[in-house]
């Protein structure tokens, strides 16, 4: 008897599923979209289509506009949508994915929000076999000499107006004096000017993640990826770390590509839609 309840859940509703390509076809749609365009990307025939489009357009899941016969998502589509975009936790999602990253990896995975001093680390996760590094939780974490603060940086600066572009540009400038006041020995890569910022940000942006070694710790190299919300804006960052003997920082490396695939799948979760198009990155 168990078994065939287990092969009955199994087995699903298949008109559901069926149904579903229709839906995922105008999620992924930029305008609405004509019943042969609709049923030709669904794989399905147009009189098939139109069947599961009636009972949609019954239930507030699909309307059609009648000046063009277009079908487009409807008002019970946007409310679903919205009550699962309000239910979402992403750290309670990314600690979950932090978990499993730190056992496939065997290096410390930690979580970043964005607080009201920059980066905060709020979630740490270590592997047994990781060796201690020494950030904890609460942690702020600087814009330029960590690739946390990086991360954050690349992402937040473009789209920050007003108060918050200049609460970040301050938190910059007190950073670029900071490491101006180094030794030279000291500052490694790190940037002495605006121009040098702006290089580094927008190498973090084209590489999808950012990385420094022996920069913030010495001996330590780490990666940070961004997690993107519904909205595209930044929700928080993944964070890898390690001694640079064990660690793998190199660029397509393992660290990296676990890092990465695990960042896209958490954004896909949070709806973020361009997920999708980055996992393609190589």
């Amino acid at each position: 008897m168990a078994a065939e309840n287990a092969a009955r859940d199994r087995a699903g509703i298949q008109s559901v599923e069926v149904g579903f390509a229709l839906l995922e076809v105008l999620a992924r749609a930029t305008a609405p979209l004509m019943l042969r365009d609709l049923a030709s990307a669904a794989d399905m025939s147009a009189a098939k289509a139109h069947r599961y489009l009636v009972s949609f357009q019954r239930l507030g899941m699909v309307t059609q506009d009648p000046a063009n016969a277009r079908y487009a998502l409807g008002p019970m589509a946007l409310r679903l949508g919205l009550a699962a975009l309000h239910q979402l936790d992403p750290v309670r999602l990314a600690r979950e994915r932090a978990a499993e990253l730190a056992a496939t990896l065997g290096h410390t995975v930690a979580l970043a929000v964005w607080g009201n001093h920059g980066p905060t680390i709020v979630h740490w996760q270590e592997s047994a076999l990781a060796r201690p590094v020494t950030l904890r939780l609460g942690d702020v974490m600087p814009l330029l000499g960590s690739a946390t603060g990086q991360c954050f940086a690349a992402w937040l600066r473009p789209r920050a107006r007003g108060a918050a572009a200049r609460a970040l540009d301050a938190m910059i400038d007190a950073e670029l004096r900071r490491i101006r006041a180094l030794p030279p020995d000291a500052r490694g890569e790190l940037p002495l000017t605006h121009a040098e910022v702006h290089a580094l940000l927008q190498r973090v942006r084209e590489q999808g993640m950012a990385r420094v070694v022996g920069t913030l710790l010495p001996g330590v190299a780490g990666f940070c990826a961004p997690v993107f919300d519904a909205d595209g804006r930044l929700a928080l960052g993944m964070v890898a770390l390690g001694p640079v003997p064990a660690f793998d920082a190199q660029w397509g490396g393992a660290v990296e590509r676990a890092l990465r695939a695990q960042a896209q799948a958490l954004s896909a979760e949070l709806g973020w839609p361009g997920a999708a198009s980055d996992a393609a990155r190589p």
